[in-house]
């Protein structure tokens, strides 16, 4: 694919035809990373038990997600970066970019393995993990945390493919992986009876052969060539690079944070209720994979036509995507009210589990559309290189009133049902205060004074 093909994509043609051009291949590669803990999630459920099934899909998920989140943020600044210089066309910047990124990587992925190895026993004590599904959590926590350098450096590399416009080999590079993870998950657990120790080794070996397949990559990229012996920080660009990317990342673990507290609060209820949950929480995880996609796609859009000065091209591309989020919403929410019994068995055919995660699903999934605004409207901002606002309007409006809803409004009256109210509550708040910052904030006049002062 030429560099001018790429280019086109994004800051040329109709609009919506790019950008689904250009989310398809996004949802799919998702999709797809979905399926790697689904793929565990299903298989100990079905064939070690629902004790494994809480730990795998649940306790254990809220706990890397804080860990990894941090830097997943991070990345997304790499990749606002690289979209910006590669619109702009300063091909220098871009290559700089991309070995200050994989440094980035490499650093980060080693310290998050060391501390998810040494902590995991403490956190998973303070979050009341139950006696019967600690075991089996620990295990795949510090099996899990050995595979984060290859983890990041697949992330990385592909934000960094996305945001020249190459979709498309980080989508193969994770079927590949995929598929790999399935296939040893099934010889290890079923053939070789290795239980929750196969799924986490499995899942380690699955993240080294996608990230092999990124460097092989991005060693190939032409002018843009990742060259080992460059891997290296280089200052001016690590400073952007977080000021852009670290708000996001704190946003993230935000998240994690609050939904650390619900996971305890969650663990109160018992091991039915912790496996249902998890498992309506695999299939749930599938629309926040499409909406993640739409909000990829827009960031991505956004920072070419931000650094290319199109700014009208960039408004236009920001309501298509949002019409066609919305769409693909309610779409989505019906088929998982509809189909919520036979999608909640794919996880666990135990009568308790299946009967209380249909409830939980078909208590959040209408309400999917609230948070349309809050995925596009955000990863637009962030796109411009504006991260520190949306952070703050997400942690504000979704972490901080749902940590304040836990400890404030639960104690009144605990059921899970008051627990699960807090979702769409805090979605409806943070989607309105991001229209009222997106139409009235001055934050693009704000960017595109910086960017001109930057000539």
């Amino acid at each position: 694919m030429t560099e001018t093909a790429m280019e086109n994509r994004i800051t040329q043609g109709v609009i919506w035809k790019q950008l689904l051009y250009f989310f398809f291949p996004i949802l799919l590669g998702t999709f797809f990373q979905q399926l790697y803990n689904t793929a565990d999630a299903m298989i100990v459920g079905q064939f070690v038990g629902k004790e494994a099934l809480a730990a795998v899909g649940g306790t254990t998920s809220v706990l890397i997600n804080f860990l990894v989140n941090m830097f997943v943020g991070i990345a997304s600044g790499a990749t606002v970066v690289i979209a910006q210089y590669y619109g702009a066309r300063q091909h220098e910047e871009v290559g700089r970019s991309i070995h200050t990124s994989i440094a980035l990587a490499i650093v980060a992925g080693a310290f998050i393995m060391v501390i998810g190895v040494a902590f995991s026993r403490a956190a998973l004590a303070a979050m009341g993990t139950p006696g019967d599904i600690m075991g089996y959590a620990l295990t795949y926590l510090r099996i899990y945390f050995c595979g984060t350098i290859a983890s990041f450096i697949y992330n990385i590399g592909a934000g960094i493919l996305r945001a020249m416009g190459d979709t498309r080999r980080p989508l193969y590079f994770l079927i590949s992986a995929c598929l790999t993870n399935i296939v040893l998950d099934l010889l290890f657990v079923v053939v070789f009876g290795w239980q929750v120790v196969g799924v986490a080794l499995a899942t380690v070996i699955s993240q080294v052969v996608s990230a092999v397949l990124i460097v092989l990559a991005l060693r190939k990229e032409g002018a843009y060539q990742l060259k080992l012996r460059e891997i290296r920080f280089t200052a001016p660009i690590l400073k952007n690079i977080i000021k852009i990317g670290l708000p996001a990342g704190i946003q993230a673990d935000m998240y994690s944070i609050s939904n650390i507290l619900i996971q305890s609060c969650v663990n109160s209820f018992g091991t039915d209720t912790i496996a249902a949950w998890t498992a309506q929480g695999k299939v749930d995880g599938f629309f926040w994979m499409i909406l993640g996609a739409y909000g990829v796609a827009i960031t991505t859009f956004v920072g070419q036509n931000f650094g290319a000065r199109e700014y009208g091209r960039m408004h236009k591309s920001v309501k298509v995507c949002m019409l066609m989020a919305a769409g693909t919403t309610i779409v989505t929410s019906v088929l998982f009210c509809v189909f919520a019994s036979p999608l909640i068995s794919l996880f666990s055919t135990d009568a308790a589990v299946l009967q209380e995660g249909v409830s939980i699903m078909r208590q959040l999934a209408p309400w999917y559309i609230t948070f349309v605004c809050i995925e596009i409207l955000s990863g637009a901002i962030r796109g411009t290189g504006d991260s520190l606002i949306p952070m703050l309007i997400t942690c504000g409006g979704v972490c901080v009133l749902r940590v304040v809803w836990i400890f404030a409004v639960l104690p009144l009256h605990r059921t899970f049902s008051t627990l699960i109210v807090s979702y769409p509550i805090t979605w409806i708040i943070t989607s309105v205060l991001f229209v009222l910052y997106y139409w009235k904030g001055g934050w693009l006049r704000r960017r595109m004074a910086l960017q001109q002062t930057a000539e």
